[in-house]
């Protein structure tokens, strides 16, 4: 379920420095968003997966997980939503909604930018530009 998010002015933060780059590794084999700072230091990902539950836009985050599973909630201008995210190695979270959840449509059409916020990380506020939709439509 997709909550309002707070009222709090997180969408008058700064953006976190970085840009997106979009990346096409060939016929079956995925494409994913970068979100990095000027530095090409990653800080977060947006990609398409296929498992065993179908078609899966999985989010990826950069940090030092302290534990197995974490919150990782994603807000938007519209929506907001807290999800688990499990710890892949030493420095990686991983959540993933499926495909055709709302979420990403509220991520997709943001005024701007949208949130990222990891239990323990500082939060992201990243531009919402074309990579992510562009990810977000070759998922569906």
């Amino acid at each position: 379920m997709i909550q309002a998010p707070p009222s709090t002015n997180w969408i008058d933060a700064p953006l976190t420095p970085g840009s997106w780059v979009y990346q096409d590794f060939g016929p079956g084999n995925g494409k994913r968003s970068l979100f990095s700072n000027p530095e090409n230091t990653f800080y977060f990902s947006v990609s398409c997966a296929t498992g065993p539950d179908g078609v899966q836009v999985q989010f990826s985050r950069t940090g030092t997980p302290s534990k197995r599973y974490l919150a990782m909630t994603i807000r938007t201008e519209t929506a907001q939503r807290t999800l688990t995210g499990e710890r892949f190695g030493a420095q990686m979270i991983i959540a993933g909604v499926p495909a055709t959840d709302p979420l990403l449509d509220a991520m997709a059409l943001s005024k701007g930018r949208f949130a990222v916020e990891v239990e323990g990380e500082a939060p992201l506020y990243v531009p919402s530009h074309a990579e992510v939709s562009r990810v977000i439509e070759d998922c569906r």
